[in-house]
């Protein structure tokens, strides 16, 4: 989980899984409601001083090898479920994406095997700085699976600092640097040679063109490609590849080996061919299970498709390009909110009558959350104290950044609510003033 996740968020996530053990960092202890499984404290550093022993017997309890030979070994087969990540999904609130011990298998050769497999360097050589979350799945993927079987080397951020940043790039020689868009600009923006690093790839978000192209005149000596995949994908879906006839570096790549896509019609349903823009599609081994406790029912394993909710198309040489969404999410600095998880929190305030949640394009982190409220008649309720409640109740990525006071939200055609508030965005002489 992510460990700036609210109180709230955290007990609703423990309800559905009902878990057996609960690992957390003592900083993050006091968030935890009262618990019916035992609680592991996990440190930050094995030099503890003696005092600090006791406090994480537990945690080293279960690293004890004695005790583990005297357990007999799980049976666990490749359906079984070996992850839980929290996704917006395609549609509503966000869900438990059960991942399978398969899907892990699959991620680690589809994506971060078969990429390494695109350079004549051996793997082994490669230096990554882990600059992602790790309770991502793009950061799960790479860092905590992935490049593990690869024997690379990983630097680990506590969390990302540019400078810092740099300064590790410089020290530790890094080859390989994953990252999302909000990275990139930093990058860019803090003007350092960074001559150890071979290949940037981005994911998570969308890029503007533009720092695409402020990124590759910075550093010209870097192959930068950007990818897809999603939390329901076990991060496989594309990855870009350059080669000299090639280099589409606004493409999210091609498709990963024996993963199969398709893009379907909105209306009609039929597929569509090269050029022509559509949902994607994607079917393979990565695919998840399914939502836990069946989510809202909006997946089913049994067609074999999963429908992304992403507009997208595939051009003649087979490059993927994203050109926009259908799901009720947006993307803040790479984290997927879900519109309906923040027009529930904001719903149940006793002054609010009514609310719809939208994005506003931000240059640092991509999209915003914008909250569109009706008041109680008479309430004198103001825009921070909208964001503050919002605040006290969610993720810090969660939180609304902006509120927009309106008389009623718009009960148009289905689907064109948030449009006609996103568009009402940009007229400076009407929403725009009252932010």
């Amino acid at each position: 989980m992510n460990p700036s996740s609210a109180p709230a968020e955290i007990t609703a996530r423990l309800r559905d899984t009902a878990p057996s053990l609960v690992f957390a960092s003592p900083q993050n202890a006091s968030k935890l409601p009262p618990l019916s499984a035992p609680l592991v404290l996990v440190p930050d550093t094995f030099h503890l001083s003696p005092d600090q022993h006791h406090r994480f017997a537990l945690f080293h309890a279960l690293l004890d090898p004695a005790g583990a030979d005297a357990l007999a070994p799980p049976e666990v087969g490749q359906e079984d479920a070996a992850v839980v990540l929290y996704s917006s999904g395609t549609t509503g609130g966000s869900k438990g994406v059960v991942l399978t011990h398969r899907n892990l298998i699959a991620m680690v050769e589809l994506f971060v095997r078969f990429e390494v497999s695109q350079y004549t360097r051996p793997a082994c050589e490669n230096i990554y700085l882990a600059a992602l979350p790790m309770f991502h799945v793009y950061g799960l993927g790479l860092f905590a699976v992935g490049l593990l079987s690869l024997g690379s080397t990983v630097v680990v951020m506590k969390r990302f600092d540019v400078g810092e940043a740099v300064r590790a790039i410089d020290r530790y020689k890094v080859t390989h640097l994953p990252l999302v868009p909000p990275i990139v600009a930093a990058l860019v923006r803090a003007k350092a040679p960074l001559q150890s690093l071979v290949q940037v790839s981005s994911g998570a978000a969308p890029i503007n063109a533009n720092l695409i192209h402020d990124f590759l005149t910075a550093f010209p000596h870097v192959d930068f490609i950007q990818g897809y995949g999603m939390t329901e994908s076990t991060a496989v879906g594309t990855r870009g590849f350059n080669t000299c006839k090639h280099k589409k570096y606004a493409s999210v790549g091609l498709l990963a080996p024996n993963m199969h896509a398709k893009i379907v019609h909105l209306e009609s349903g039929s597929c569509l061919p090269p050029g022509s823009c559509g949902e994607l599609w994607l079917d393979g081994p990565a695919i998840m299970k399914g939502y836990l406790n069946d989510g809202d029912g909006s997946f089913t394993r049994k067609d074999g498709w999963l429908r992304t909710g992403d507009i997208a198309y595939f051009d003649s040489d087979g490059y993927l390009f994203i050109v926009g969404r259908l799901k009720d999410t947006i993307k803040y600095k790479g984290f997927q909110i879900a519109l309906a998880d923040l027009e529930a929190v904001l719903i149940r305030h006793p002054e609010i009558v009514d609310v719809a949640v939208t994005s506003d394009e931000d240059e640092d982190a991509g999209e915003i959350p914008v909250a569109f409220v009706v008041r109680k008649s008479g309430s004198i309720l103001s825009c921070t104290d909208v964001m503050e409640y919002v605040a006290k109740l969610v993720a810090s990525y969660k939180r609304v950044r902006k509120v927009v006071f309106v008389e009623a939200i718009p009960k148009s055609a289905a689907g064109k609510i948030l449009r006609i508030l996103k568009d009402s965005l940009v007229d400076v002489s009407g929403f725009r003033s009252k932010l």
